[in-house]
């Protein structure tokens, strides 16, 4: 079975998201360490993971509309 969600990538991540973002098909009992998987993000260089706005682990299961937003480490000065 399928569910849709939508992807959010920043910075570096950005050339990774998918033209179906808004959109996204994936199985239903998916986490995010498997979407990070599924579009060519290794889970070690994702920082922070958020759904639905709120800091979640990347063990987390993804349900039907949920909201993903993947942020690399950012460097600055």
């Amino acid at each position: 079975m399928r569910i849709h969600i939508q992807i959010k990538l920043f910075a570096t991540f950005l050339d990774k998201l998918p033209a179906d973002a808004d959109h996204f098909p994936v199985r239903t009992g998916m986490t995010v360490v498997k979407l990070m998987d599924l579009i060519g993000i290794d889970p070690k260089e994702a920082k922070l993971v958020f759904i639905n706005g709120r800091k979640a682990e990347p063990t987390a299961t993804l349900r039907e509309g949920d909201r993903i937003g993947l942020f690399p480490p950012v460097g600055g000065g």
